[in-house]
Formats: structure tokens, sequence, C-alpha cells
């Protein structure tokens, strides 16, 4: 093959080239946009991401001669940010095995939250609670609650994704917001449409102990305790067991896996319904730190851990911790430096910055288009 034909283009640039007089090796060299590009991309984000506490940290240093203050407001941030870690590796999970937006995941996250609730009355879980029968109940609350979400997340799949699957894009886009909705108009329905106030069981904002000042709540440590084990548990799986090879080869490619022999349907349920359990188990951490649950929580949720799974990466689960964890600590700083009202902005300007310079996120998509 390939005989009697002429020499390609690019060989053809390059001996024109050194026609002219230029060699042929400044064809192949970057131009100089490209070079400071590649380093902004690379360098310059992780200056621009050290500069919103590092300017603060100054500020401190200045007027109270120590960085307690940012202490503290990192350390609240990225027990927060493992909340966003835990619902952004659902979005993940789904986007990268059927390019879809689940735009119902943080209504999963609510009902989870709503679960976690009405079994502690159920179980008679209150504050005075003794410590073995206090651990047992949270222990079976979050077994339920992940299972609760996990479940419900399987059947939107069934019923509202899977007859989807070969239309046009937007058709499962939609029916994901409608389902968005509907979760939305059941958590009005089952404790109506103000906050709902939750017994502090576990004494959240309790100091444990302090590290260089820096004041560690029983709070942080249930979410980094639970979290943690999570996220090995999760990456583990995928990464090492048989399903998990099969959730890889579907999202490379669905049509070779099943010519391969995986079953398509099962593995896509599998990932919802993993990405279901983490929603559940994130809804009960949260309403044991924030003390309290809302039907509209879902919503912003959903929008914090899709912006965070975008922001390291989509279908990246190392780059969708990553991405909580950031906005954990912008959204705590800017909640204690800036005000709340703010904190919307500061983050989406984060986001648009890194989308600006690196679409792929900061560690990198692990999508079909992407590789």
């Amino acid at each position: 093959m390939g005989t009697g034909q002429g020499p390609s283009p690019p060989l053809d640039h390059l001996r024109e080239m050194e026609a002219a007089g230029i060699p042929a090796d400044a064809a192949l060299k970057p131009k100089t946009s490209e070079v400071i590009a590649a380093f902004i991309s690379r360098y310059g984000l992780i200056a621009l991401l050290i500069a919103f506490p590092a300017y603060f940290g100054i500020q401190d240093l200045i007027d109270d001669g120590n960085l307690t203050r940012l202490g503290n407001n990192l350390a609240d941030g990225l027990s927060n940010g493992t909340i966003w870690a835990l619902v952004a590796l659902g979005y993940t999970l789904v986007y990268g095995i059927i390019e879809l937006i689940n735009f119902a995941h943080g209504e999963i996250f609510m009902i989870g939250a709503f679960v976690s609730f009405a079994l502690w009355g159920t179980l008679g879980l209150h504050a005075d609670t003794g410590t073995a029968g206090l651990v047992g109940g949270l222990l079976l609350t979050l077994i339920i609650a992940m299972l609760v979400s996990g479940s419900l997340n399987v059947m939107i799949e069934r019923v509202g994704y899977r007859p989807l699957r070969g239309a046009p894009k937007l058709a499962p886009l939609i029916t994901a917001v409608g389902f968005s909705f509907i979760l939305q108009n059941v958590g009005i329905l089952w404790l109506g449409a103000s906050q709902r106030a939750v017994p502090d069981l576990i004494h959240s904002q309790r100091e444990l102990f302090e590290i260089f000042g820096v004041s560690i709540s029983r709070g942080d440590l249930l979410a980094v305790a639970v979290t943690i084990p999570l996220v090995i548990l999760l990456t583990s799986f995928v990464a090492r067991s048989r399903l998990g090879k099969a959730m890889r080869a579907t999202a490379q490619d669905p049509e070779a896996a099943k010519l391969m022999g995986i079953n398509v349907d099962t593995t896509i349920s599998l990932t919802f319904l993993l990405g279901g359990l983490l929603a559940g188990a994130a809804g009960l951490i949260n309403t044991l730190y924030q003390t309290n649950v809302w039907y509209f929580q879902g919503f912003t949720a959903g929008l914090i851990a899709f912006t965070a799974a975008v922001m390291g990466g989509i279908g990246n689960l190392r780059g969708a911790v990553l991405g909580g964890l950031i906005i954990g600590c912008i959204q705590q700083i800017s909640d204690n430096r800036i005000g709340n009202e703010w904190t919307p902005a500061v983050i989406f300007a984060y986001l648009v910055l890194i989308m600006v310079f690196r679409p792929q996120g900061l560690i990198g998509e692990e999508t079909r288009e992407a590789g």
C-alpha cells in the first residue's frame, strides 16, 4: 500500500521550508504563544488557587501575627469539601459512562438527608443517647440511607434514562431536570417547604483537639472519617474488580464492550447504584454537620458538586475529589472573609478561569472524547 504515491503533504511542506532556507526543525517547534499557554495552564492555575488563601494569610499575619484564622478556614473547608466530593463522584461516574449530566443527583443527596432525619426519629436517637446506641443507630442509618438513595438512582435510570439511551442527548437531559423537580416536590410533601432543624446528635461543633491552634471539631472528624474509606473503596472497586473493569470498558466504548460479553445495561445500573450510595452517605454527613434539612438543599449541593466534578476533570474520580476539596476551601474562606452572598460568584469565577485556561479540568477529563 502506498507505492506509486507522492510524498505526504506535511513532508512537502517541510521540503518547501528547507528550500526557502528555513530549517525543518523550526516547523516542529511549538510557537511561543503555545508554550506560554501551556505554562499558564499548568502553573498559572496553581498560582491562582494558592493566591486566594495566601492573600488572607498575609492579612492575618499583619493583623493577628499568626495563621490560626486561615487554618480554621481551611480545616472547615476540607471537611465541608468532603461532602461535595462524595456528591461530585456520583456526577462524574454517570457522565463518564453514559455522558449524561444527571441533574437529579442533587435531589438523591437530599432524599438521603431526609431518610436519615426520619430514621433518627424512628430509632429514637437524640442528643442524650448513649455512645453505643448512637454509634449503632448512626451506622444503621448510614446503611439504610445509602441503600435507599442508591435504589432510587437505579430506578430513575431504569425508568427515565434507559428508554432514551438512543435518543438525542437533549431528551435525557430534560428528563433529568424533570426528575429533579419531581423529587423536590416529594421533599415538600414529606417535610414541608421550610427548613427543619435536626437534633445535633454528635455535637458537631464541639472541639475534639487543636493542631497549632487550629480547632478540629467532631463534625470535621466525622466527615473525613466517613469519606476517606468510601473514596478508597470506590477507587479500588473501579480499578481492580471485574465489575469495575466492565465499567471502564463501557465508558470507553459501549459497543465494543457488548461484543466482549459485557452486559452494558447492568453495568450502567451499577454505576447509578454506586453514585446513589455515595449521595446517601453525603446526605447523612451533611445532616449531622449542618443540623438542618431542606427540600431545596439538593439543588444547591448538586450545582456545587457538579462544578467540582467539572473543575477537577469530568469523568475523573481523583478530579472530582480534588474539585470538591478546593471548592469547600474557597467556599469557607469566602463565607468567613467576604460574605456568603458573594460566595457563589467567587466559586464560579474560579470555574470560569479554570475552564478558559484548562478546559479539560485540573487533572484532566476521562471521557470517550478525551480518551
